[in-house]
């Protein structure tokens, strides 16, 4: 008989087994806020990133939270052009051409969701609107009706509307000789989108004024008459030409001498700058505008060239402040190759606006009666584009989308 220690040892028991651990799957609604805002960077375009931000309450938060993320991201993807405002040649309302990118979807909503028939505009003649376009600035159309007295503020885009009186006559008073008004302008801020200035100038033989009607007042301010402009002839009814808003001042050339007057929209004080002297008097040469950086700058062309002229305001060697010549851009293969035209061809090249770095222009023909093309040069990144080909019929106003208030402020 056996013993006991002869019995074989009992098996070992396996384990089963382990299960095999799921991975931990990471999606965009776990990653923090900071993570969020550098993948929104990486969007194409504003339209994109409001499309973005209104898919989740949280996302939308980010962006309204983070002054420093917007000033990154306009610095990144400039706010788009729309498309072009045309002034009418009547009384009715200014037309729209809508700017066409197949490769921007959200581009294309945009457009197609604002207001561009200005349908929330009061109106008392269905036949005759009566409102004129005075600027257009960050998102908002300026508009002025003579016939029942109201300016209005309207931003197609969220049909916002603010309706207000023109100035008051006292405007006028105290003149020397007669008041003519000089042009009204819009002042906002991408940041602070609900609060508007709007600023009425003009001027009598010898000096100017200005109104100026904050929406956080409701009223107008009339402020005191500026000191003689210098060199100014007796007896010339408009001394001035068309005014200009660039860099947050507004901006208007003698029509006969070689200065500019500028009214600084913060300090609300009038002062002098020279102009080059070839450009005296030749509005239609130049244009006032700013860099992407919202440095002051002036671009011209030549008549019979199509080259570019580029020219911002540096210290001489005696430190004085004069404009310079920065630069020379010739456009003229790149013009014709986009338009299919010919050297052949006499062209003409106006810049119109000069807006955050964005030269706008037309090259029409010598007879101004036929379509000509509108065209944009950035001075950063030396594109030429493309925008619509047309009748250069009235005033024209580059449509600009501005940041929505929905993504600017805390929640």
């Amino acid at each position: 008989m056996a013993s006991d220690s002869e019995q074989p040892p009992p098996r070992r028991r396996r384990r089963p087994p382990a299960e095999p651990q799921s991975p931990t799957v990471t999606t965009i609604h776990d990653l923090d806020d900071n993570l969020i805002l550098e993948i929104f960077l990486r969007l194409p375009s504003l339209p994109s990133l409001v499309r973005a931000a209104l898919a989740r309450r949280s996302f939308l938060a980010a962006v309204r939270s983070s002054p420093a993320f917007r000033r990154r991201f306009r610095a990144l993807h400039p706010s788009p052009l729309l498309g072009i405002f045309f002034d009418s040649i009547g009384a009715d309302i200014p037309s729209f051409s809508p700017v066409r990118r197949r490769s921007d979807p959200d581009l294309a909503a945009a457009v197609r969701g604002a207001d561009v028939f200005l349908t929330r505009l009061p109106y008392h003649d269905e036949a005759c609107t009566g409102w004129r376009m005075a600027e257009c600035r960050r998102g908002h159309l300026l508009l002025i009706n003579r016939s029942t007295k109201q300016i209005a503020a309207y931003n197609p885009l969220t049909r916002s509307l603010v309706l207000l009186p023109t100035p008051p006559d006292e405007i006028s008073h105290g003149r020397r000789g007669k008041f003519h008004p000089m042009g009204t302008f819009l002042l906002s801020s991408d940041e602070a989108p609900g609060l508007l200035r709007v600023v009425s100038v003009g001027h009598d033989k010898l000096r100017m004024r200005a109104a100026v009607f904050s929406s956080g007042t409701g009223e107008w301010q009339i402020l005191p008459w500026s000191g003689p402009c210098p060199a100014q002839p007796s007896g010339k009814k408009y001394w001035l030409l068309l005014g200009e808003q660039a860099n947050g001042n507004l901006y208007w050339a003698h029509a006969k001498q070689a200065y500019q007057v500028v009214l600084d929209t913060t300090t609300l004080h009038f002062s002098f700058i020279d102009l080059p002297e070839h450009l005296k008097g030749r509005g239609d040469l130049y244009m006032t505008g700013e860099t992407k950086d919202g440095e002051l700058c002036i671009v011209s062309v030549a008549e019979l060239e199509l080259t570019l002229y580029v020219w911002f305001r540096r210290a001489d060697a005696d430190g004085v402040e004069k404009w310079t010549v920065d630069e020379v851009i010739p456009l003229e293969g790149e013009i014709l190759q986009a338009t299919e035209g010919s050297s052949d061809d006499p062209m003409l090249l106006k810049v119109w606006a000069i807006l955050d770095g964005v030269v706008y222009m037309t090259l029409h023909p010598p007879d101004v009666a036929l379509p000509c093309w509108f065209l944009s040069f950035c001075l950063e990144t030396r594109k030429l584009r493309k925008i619509v080909n047309r009748t250069f019929d009235n005033g024209v106003h580059a449509y600009i989308m501005a940041w929505p208030p929905s993504l600017v402020g805390n929640m």
